[in-house]
């Protein structure tokens, strides 16, 4: 089988969901062989890659790649494409990713795809456009195909690799350290698990009303476990953090369970949570497009429901 590579998406050395997912799509079309760039590689971060299906493992951990603007890690790929001819390159459809698969592109002088949310035999990539209401399906035409996923879409699944380890020296070229990183600031992590890669999320929309109502939301949340998530509406009305908001121009989640609390269900959200294994809808609209893709579905007021299941959850714990 040819060999597919993956680019490691890592924080302080901690592997984030997407690499998982791209290494479990990468297995049904090759041999995945996930690319680690910049410092923080260790015996666990090996492990946790070979669980998941990595054959090898390209390490390129030297401050080099971190300590300017995305241009390093493009010409550590287009090195490993020219060296290794892979069948295929995956990136995580990040802000990122996606300036790391263009540069790629040109670098290697071959086709692109981003935001795909399946690939199949061929390389074959599925979309979905026009804020999810209409499926494409594409693939690359020249050079190595290099497609950038949306993470959330497909579950990752263990399968163990080899994780052969080799060694890549980084020496950025004076045109990657045009822009150099000067400094970094860190985000505080709350109690709550990040929203993209949460197993249950908790999202509220214009019918919670002002910033204030939105604790009934995060209440629910906590005795969930879950993440909290918000609607475009919310959002635009500075209810609650633009970073929080699902949809189209916001996160794409795909947790296990969703749940959507005044949320009508405009294409624009549908587009970020659509591929939840199961959806809860609590709304007083029974016509509220969002039903349409519901599990389940409570026609009521948010404000009498939310509280009541938040008192059985907690009697339940």
């Amino acid at each position: 089988m040819s060999e597919i590579l993956v680019l490691v998406e890592h924080v302080d050395g901690e592997i984030k969901k997407v690499t998982l997912e791209l290494l479990t799509l990468a297995r049904t079309l090759g041999e995945p062989s996930a690319v680690w760039a910049g410092p923080g590689y260790g015996d666990a971060a090996k492990a946790k890659l070979a669980e998941y299906g990595a054959d090898k493992i390209y390490v390129a951990d030297s401050d080099e790649v971190v300590n300017y603007v995305v241009a390093p890690k493009a010409e550590l790929l287009a090195r490993l494409v020219a060296d290794k001819s892979p069948a295929a390159v995956l990136v995580a459809s990040t802000v990122e990713g996606k300036e790391v698969a263009g540069r790629l592109a040109v670098k290697t002088d071959s086709g692109v795809i981003t935001d795909a949310v399946g690939l199949g035999e061929g390389f074959v990539a599925d979309q979905s456009i026009f804020g999810g209401g209409v499926n494409v399906r594409s693939r690359v035409t020249k050079g190595t195909p290099i497609v950038a996923v949306r993470p959330n879409s497909t579950a990752p699944v263990a399968a163990a690799g080899a994780g052969a380890e080799e060694k890549v020296e980084v020496a950025p070229s004076e045109a990657a350290r045009a822009a150099k990183i000067v400094e970094r600031v860190k985000e505080e992590k709350g109690a709550r698990p990040e929203l993209t890669e949460a197993a249950i999320v908790v999202s509220g929309g214009r019918g919670v009303g002002s910033a204030e109502n939105f604790a009934i939301i995060e209440k629910l949340a906590d005795s969930l476990g879950a993440a909290v998530g918000a609607s475009r509406a919310a959002t635009d009305a500075k209810w609650y953090p633009h970073q929080f908001q699902v949809g189209q121009t916001g996160k794409t989640v795909s947790p296990q369970l969703y749940i959507a609390a005044g949320i009508s269900g405009a294409i624009q959200h549908r587009a970020g949570m659509q591929t939840s294994k199961t959806i809860i809808v609590v709304n007083k609209d029974p016509e509220a497009p969002i039903f349409e893709i519901a599990d389940f579905g409570v026609v009521g007021d948010l404000f009498q429901v939310v509280p009541q299941l938040t008192e059985e959850i907690e009697k339940r714990k």
